[in-house]
């Protein structure tokens, strides 16, 4: 069984082939286009299992010839047989409600991705079109959305209804809906396979350019810091995440600005960007913190607060941790970071070892012999939960 996991960005494609034979799970290819729509400097890049990584210019249009460029360099290499030969192609979706959480892609699904663009104004779009694309490209083969919300359906109704008049939950789905759901799954799934039944409760930490924390107790979600959108929750690298509404309409009568020019703003043009006078990546941010940029060094430590308060919040939700585990482009590339964000917590279980921390690469404990929580640097692997999510959808089918 052959599952192609697209991950789509506005202007980005990204893929991974993974076969599914025998119970057995293998990686055959990965790659991707970048700079969708631009006249220059669109590169595809490619691997496949065994092979050596290879880029080449790849200007593109649109994503529907990236998704041609990606299929073709996948089937030359040798990977595929041709684009037929997929069973599936699975999108790790971001927003359709209350559909189910996997599911294959009709018009209905893509109505209701439709409904809740003005929740994903980047995401849902862009996914719209890449599955419109792929049905061009491969109209026999079944396409599978498994949205991020999903892993949080079972967070309780006092962490996801906001105390607004209960019909906007009901009649239009305002509500936290929460999201990064399949880091998030694999933070739980990868954690007990390393710790077994002492992993209970886990704080998982994604950080990156876009970031939430979850609370996770005997492998579900009861909690994430995203809400309605994922414009919400921490400061992401360009959106504000928590915003006081009210302060759209004092911005309305001074600015002059329509509500969908504020939206774009906050969406488009915040975060640690905006606070640091950056393009928002922590990379840069950090750097100029520690040369002495005040406003860089302000971002970062919004930044920091601002997961040290829902982590605080869920080590209280949880009655403490079993494991904190970091994840993301930040979590696991940023000991900076991860000590600010563990600093004086000793109190609650969770001590650093500042070794261990800085010499963290890869899949690494970083917590001090002393403490009683396991602290976790771990690559995230969305894809792979999202073609394991397509895999189960597709053998119940055959049943």
């Amino acid at each position: 069984m052959k599952i192609l996991v697209a991950n789509i960005g506005s202007t980005s494609f990204k893929f991974r082939l993974f076969d599914f034979d025998g119970g057995a799970e293998r990686q055959l290819a990965a790659g991707g286009v970048d700079r969708i729509g631009e006249r220059a400097g669109g590169k595809l890049s490619f691997r496949a299992a065994g092979g050596q990584p290879a880029e080449r210019p790849c200007p593109c249009r649109d994503h529907a010839e990236a998704v041609k460029a990606c299929l073709a360099e996948t089937v030359a290499a040798g990977a595929l047989e041709r684009p037929e030969a997929l069973d599936a192609v699975a999108f790790k979706a971001v927003m359709g409600g209350e559909i189910d959480p996997v599911v294959f892609v009709d018009e209905a699904v893509l109505a209701a991705m439709e409904r809740y663009v003005p929740a994903a104004p980047v995401h849902n779009p862009a996914y719209i079109a890449a599955m419109r694309s792929f049905r061009t490209a491969l109209p026999g083969t079944p396409l599978i959305a498994a949205f991020e919300p999903g892993f949080h359906r079972t967070i309780p109704p006092r962490r996801h209804l906001y105390a607004a008049p209960p019909e906007w939950a009901e009649k239009y789905g305002v509500r936290r809906w929460g999201y990064h759901g399949a880091s998030h799954r694999w933070v739980a799934e990868r954690t007990a396979e390393l710790m077994g039944p002492r992993a209970r409760r886990i704080v998982s930490c994604h950080l990156g350019g876009s970031s939430s924390l979850c609370a996770i107790r005997d492998g579900v979600s009861v909690a994430n810091s995203m809400g309605f959108s994922p414009q919400s929750g921490l400061p992401q690298g360009t959106r504000a995440g928590e915003f006081d509404p009210f302060a759209l309409g004092l911005l309305a009568r001074q600015t002059q600005m329509s509500l969908e020019q504020m939206l774009a703003a906050l969406g488009s043009r915040a975060g640690l960007a905006a606070l640091s006078g950056t393009g928002g990546d922590m990379r840069d941010i950090e750097s100029a913190a520690l040369a002495g940029d005040g406003r860089a060094a302000l971002a970062l430590e919004v930044y920091v607060t601002a997961a040290r308060d829902y982590l605080g919040a869920y080590l209280l939700e949880l009655g403490g941790a079993d494991a904190v585990v970091f994840t993301g482009g930040i979590g696991q590339k940023s000991p900076l970071v991860r000590e600010r964000v563990c600093r004086g917590l000793e109190f609650a279980g969770v001590i650093l070892d500042a070794g261990k921390n800085a010499a963290a690469e890869g899949e690494e404990r970083i917590d001090a012999d002393a403490s009683p929580a396991a602290l976790w640097v771990l690559p995230t692997n969305e894809e792979l939960i999202v073609a394991r999510q397509a895999a189960e959808l597709l053998m119940e089918a055959d049943k």
